[in-house]
């Protein structure tokens, strides 16, 4: 049954980045994420006294609380990157590096969590490696965008943030009911996306925003919520190494509603790309 939840993970994640880069074309990614997270907070909330699990608040130990806490920690620094890059560049671009984190949350769950490397996963790190490398073009590698240099390095911190994100999440939710460790962590990157908000001097620019975008804005939180749901679900019962592959077929959803919205087309090259990063990613799910 996990395999479903990742599935759903994976098609919630592909229309979050649809949504969110339709919702930040004037707002600022940062004002954005920190709006969006109130409603995944809401949304998360929803879920944990849907299936009751709020009376486990009071007996969660310290250890599993703290890593809650550095995950949610994580998934804020990861987002804010994300968010940014997709303002900055483009999508069929930005979210092919994102799901590129797989291989670091491979190695990371070897190391931490013991989970073995089998031959055909490291062939699947190999492909979705080269996938990455092929949709990334020699003049995005150098930094010359019209729309803004630096997305590259933002979309390559969200990649290792959310690795981190996955591996912290995955020890964190081993004592915990997953719709709860989701509904903490959410606290968490709620409070961090604020605080950059005001740290940087952007809180005037929330009058400002369209209502269009607000809406955009809002959707992407619904849609990141359910992702969540599914994602953690899964990775509470099932594993991180063969959960998070799936998780980021998202791409393809990404890929195909980036050029039914925005036009974003692939050049053969990316094509190639695009193949064997989903290649990869399925070729890791042979047990």
């Amino acid at each position: 049954m996990w395999i479903v939840f990742a599935f759903g993970s994976a098609f919630f994640a592909g229309v979050t980045s649809i949504l969110a880069k339709c919702g930040i074309r004037k707002t600022d990614s940062t004002v954005a994420t920190a709006i969006r997270t109130i409603v995944v907070l809401i949304f998360s909330w929803l879920m944990v006294f849907i299936v009751g699990s709020q009376n486990q608040l009071g007996s969660i130990d310290g250890k599993t609380l703290l890593f809650l806490i550095l995950s949610g920690l994580a998934t804020g620094a990861s987002w804010l990157c994300y968010f940014k890059a997709l303002q900055l560049g483009d999508i069929n671009k930005v979210v092919p590096i994102d799901k590129s984190s797989i291989i670091l949350t491979i190695i990371l769950a070897f190391i931490f969590l013991h989970e073995s490397v089998s031959l055909t996963k490291a062939i699947g790190v190999v492909l979705i490696g080269a996938g990455t490398f092929l949709m990334i073009e020699r003049k995005d590698a150098g930094f010359k965008q019209k729309k803004g240099k630096n997305w590259l390095l933002y979309a390559l911190g969200s990649a290792v943030f959310a690795s981190l994100t996955s591996i912290l999440g995955k020890i964190g939710i081993s004592n915990v009911e997953s719709n709860l460790g989701t509904a903490i962590r959410t606290c968490v990157v709620l409070l961090m996306a604020w605080v950059m908000v005001f740290v940087t001097g952007k809180q005037h620019t929330i009058r400002t925003i369209e209502k269009k975008e607000l809406a955009f804005i809002c959707l992407s939180g619904i849609a990141t919520g359910a992702s969540w749901m599914c994602y953690y679900k899964a990775l509470q019962d099932g594993l991180a190494s063969v959960v998070v592959p799936i998780d980021k077929l998202s791409v393809l959803v990404t890929v195909v509603f980036s050029y039914i919205v925005f036009h974003e087309k692939l050049s053969k090259k990316s094509g190639v790309g695009l193949i064997s990063i989903i290649a990869g990613t399925l070729v890791m799910l042979i047990q």
